[in-house]
């Protein structure tokens, strides 16, 4: 099977899971491309697609929301899983007992899920390096509630990242 990994990355976290996630399908058989959204990709050469984004103030990134709604009618004729990355450091729970992974599901996957009916949706946590960083969130860095918002470290679990992807393709077996 032919799969797309479509993604839109705005600090390169986002890309590096995409990428990973490719490699699976790959090492398991199957051809992967990915594209960095908003390239000009097209569904209509894939069996199959997995669509993420990073998610900033509870938002994926434009570009990933409008390849969902811009090839909704191709997206909903095959098989799609969606995935976020965001959260920020390895606590699962936040201070006020809210689950961080739902918590950061952007408030575009609801419509997004109606319209294109994909598989699951996945959270997985992001990574910061601040020297990625504009110059607004690196002076909110410098305050100590910003520095507790934006923890600097690679916090993606590839382990995780890797039996997602496995999941996939044996959804497509």
């Amino acid at each position: 099977m032919k799969v797309l990994v479509a993604y839109a990355s705005r600090h390169g976290a986002t890309a590096g899971i995409a990428e990973r996630i490719a490699e699976v399908i790959r090492s398991e058989g199957h051809t992967a491309d990915t594209v960095e959204l908003p390239a000009a990709a097209s569904v209509d050469d894939y069996d199959a697609c997995v669509v993420g984004s990073s998610a900033y103030l509870g938002h994926w990134e434009k570009a990933a929301s409008a390849f969902v709604r811009e090839h909704r009618d191709g997206l909903v004729a095959r098989p799609v899983w969606l995935f976020t990355s965001g959260p920020l450091g390895t606590e699962e729970v936040d201070e006020q007992g809210q689950n961080v992974r739902e918590s950061a599901a952007p408030r575009e996957l609801p419509e997004l899920t109606d319209a294109i009916a994909p598989r699951e949706h996945h959270v997985f946590f992001g990574a910061l390096d601040p020297k990625t960083l504009g110059v607004g969130a690196r002076v909110m860095r410098k305050l100590p509630a910003g520095r507790k918002l934006l923890p600097e470290g690679d916090f993606r679990d590839w382990p995780e990242i890797e039996d997602w992807a496995r999941s996939i393709v044996r959804a497509l077996a």
